[in-house]
Parts: structure tokens; sequence; C-alpha cells
């Protein structure tokens, strides 16, 4: 089962176009879970001592995509 990406992160909304039975879709670029990692990574490296940065980089991109899967779960269950 593929793992939930939440969609895009800005998706724009596209219509068939011009003679066509006016159906729409969603462009997007990034996923919003890409979107919400991308994020979280932010925060994560800010936290960490530029100096050892390269002896934390997996560990970091590995958790800020665990955070990322946290916030999709969280967002699911609504209110």
């Amino acid at each position: 089962m593929p793992k939930n990406d939440g969609g895009p992160a800005f998706p724009i909304r596209c219509s068939g176009g011009i003679g066509t039975d006016e159906t729409y879709h969603y462009a997007g670029g990034m996923s919003l879970r890409d979107w919400f990692a991308g994020m979280a990574l932010q925060g994560i490296l800010l936290s960490k001592n530029t100096e050892s940065l390269n002896q934390h980089i997996g560990m970091a991109t590995k958790g800020a995509y665990l955070l990322a899967d946290a916030m999709l779960k969280e967002r699911e269950k609504g209110d």
C-alpha cells in the first residue's frame, strides 16, 4: 500500500479546457508530505550545531519525514 503523501501541497484547479466536459483535476508539484518534511527539516537543522551537520544530516532528513508522517496522520483525524 503506498504511503499517504497528503496530495499536492499547493494544488491548482485546472479545467479540461475549451470544448471539453469541464472536468476538473488538480495539478501540483511537491506533495504535502514533502512540504511538511521540508518545513520540519528547517527547524531540525536550525537546532543543530553547524560544525556537526555532516554527522547528523541522515538522521535529520529521516526525522523530518517521520515528523511529516505524524502530521499527516494527525491531519487525517480532523478536528
